[in-house]
């Protein structure tokens, strides 16, 4: 199917557009943006800066993508590692609802949004955050700079995460749960302070998480959480990591232990 620009859309010419790419009303595509087939920018949508978006996207009215990092310019310039590079690449059928902004990068790399991700009207992703596949990011979702969020992990609604945290594939951020620290894979966190509550059990259904890697999970978290008399160090000597996920988790939870508090 040939492509599709409303009248009243601004699309500059420098902008690349695949095929059957559709641009509703009243949107803003800048020089440098490079738009994936079968995408669409419903109506009101300002899409800016180095941008590449992927197959099959769906971006909903007031959504910002590509937007200029929210970090002063004096406070980078005191950091001195020159000029950012200013970049976002979003994969393929991810849905972004009302009001979601997405910053460019503020340094070499690339803000990342990976695939088939659901971000709810609301959510903000700044400058340099990583996001993996299949997440699902509820309404008013704040994701601080640096930010990375591994495969399959669930947001509840007005939860936050603060600077360079790393959230683990599969864990569950309960609504209003704010985060200083990284959050272990496969749990769920709440709180504020954010802390291990419970094991993402619904979650790994829903993920298709095999029942032995499942009963495994629940045996490591029980000696890791629900039963650990001594210190956290004593109790990953003694899981079993044969297991991958429950590995996965283990090395997690020692990269957490020694990152500062």
């Amino acid at each position: 199917m040939p492509r599709v620009v409303h009248p009243t859309a601004i699309v500059d010419a420098r902008a690349e557009l695949d095929e059957d790419v559709e641009i509703g009303p009243f949107c803003t595509v800048g020089p440098g943006v490079r738009i994936g087939r079968g995408t669409r920018l419903v109506s009101h949508v300002v899409v800016a800066g180095d941008t590449r978006l992927g197959v099959h996207n769906v971006l909903h009215p007031f959504s910002v993508v590509g937007g200029a990092p929210q970090v002063r310019a004096d406070l980078r310039a005191e950091q001195d590692r020159g000029p950012a590079r200013l970049a976002l690449v979003v994969g393929d059928h991810n849905v972004l609802r009302e009001h979601v902004t997405v910053n460019l990068s503020n340094g070499d790399g690339a803000t990342t949004l990976g695939s088939h991700n659901l971000f709810m009207a609301g959510v903000h992703v700044a400058h340099d955050v990583v996001i993996g596949s299949r997440c699902i990011v509820a309404n008013g979702v704040q994701l601080a700079g640096h930010v990375v969020v591994e495969d399959w992990v669930t947001f509840g609604g007005l939860s936050g995460v603060a600077q360079r945290v790393r959230v683990g594939q599969s864990a569950f951020v309960a609504a209003g749960a704010m985060c200083e620290r990284d959050v272990p894979p496969f749990v769920i966190v709440q709180g504020d302070r954010a802390r291990v509550r419970a094991l993402n059990v619904v979650g790994l259904e829903r993920r298709g998480v095999p029942e032995v890697s499942s009963a495994a999970l629940r045996r490591a978290f029980g000696r890791l959480w629900v039963n650990r008399a001594g210190t956290l160090e004593a109790a990953l000597a003694e899981v079993d990591v044969s297991d991958e996920h429950v590995g996965a988790l283990v090395a997690a939870l020692r990269r957490r232990a020694m990152r500062p508090e």
